[in-house]
């Protein structure tokens, strides 16, 4: 009879253990990632290969909220040498870290300070490679269920490496820059996100290169972990040899994996 009792109790303390698990909700995790993949391969009349990656990682806990995106794009076309023989070469090649930290002032007010670096690597524009570095203040100009706006102003410093060329050596040039972002985003439904991103680093002396981007991006929730996302993005740079463009444009449709 004892046995029966002792039974009947770790039994029920066993089911009240798993109904309280069942009950209590768990902890959101202060870390978050995604991962993106979008591939282009033509043959026929031309072979290329096209490739671009991202990685997003996001940490946020109490006060501080620190992020970090990685891009990388990479084309691979055919092409025929003086021999008559075909190779691929690259024709395309671009990396683009940014990273940036907030700390929020006051749990009751919606300003914040940051801190911001960035480093680009394109292979086929007037510069080996762009890097900043600035620091100021920011603030979220208004928050509602679906939509959001942050906006960040500050001193900064940029070094940019320019390409050597048949009539002129490398060379590295840095200045003092003013730098301006939003970020506008709005879920639009359920199951679609939109996000408009500015990027203003402003140089006041003459002569110095400034930059500009924007970036427009939809993503569709197809699963609960994997979206659909299209992508615009405008560069803008306001000094570029002669036979460069100061604006170029990207259009992207990609795979998206959180985790």
């Amino acid at each position: 009879m004892s046995l029966k009792l002792i039974s009947t109790a770790l039994c029920c303390v066993s089911l009240t253990t798993v109904a309280e698990e069942a009950t209590t909700p768990k902890e959101k995790s202060p870390y978050t990632a995604s991962a993106e993949l979008g591939m282009l391969f033509k043959t026929g009349d031309t072979n290329s290969a096209d490739v671009k990656a991202g990685f997003d990682f996001a940490h946020e806990k109490a006060a501080w909220k620190s992020t970090v995106r990685l891009d990388l794009l990479i084309k691979k076309s055919e092409e025929e040498d003086e021999d008559g023989e075909e190779h691929f070469n690259t024709s395309d090649q671009k990396f683009t870290l940014v990273g940036q930290t907030n700390y929020t002032l006051d749990k009751a007010s919606p300003n914040y300070i940051y801190a911001n670096v960035s480093y680009e690597d394109n292979r086929f524009s007037s510069f080996e490679n762009q890097s900043s570095i600035s620091t100021g203040w920011g603030r979220r100009w208004f928050e509602t269920e679906k939509a959001t706006l942050d906006a960040d102003i500050g001193p900064g410093f940029k070094r940019d490496v320019i390409r050597q060329t048949d009539t002129q050596d490398e060379e590295t040039k840095s200045a003092f820059i003013v730098q301006a972002q939003a970020l506008y985003t709005r879920q639009i439904n359920e199951h679609v996100l939109f996000k408009q991103l500015l990027v203003a680093k402003y140089s006041p002396k003459s002569d110095e290169n400034s930059t500009y981007k924007a970036q427009t991006s939809i993503s569709t929730k197809l699963i609960e972990t994997l979206q659909l996302k299209f992508s615009i993005t405008l560069d803008y740079n306001t000094e570029v040899d002669e036979d460069k463009e100061n604006l170029n444009t990207e259009t992207a449709m990609t795979l998206v994996y959180s985790f």
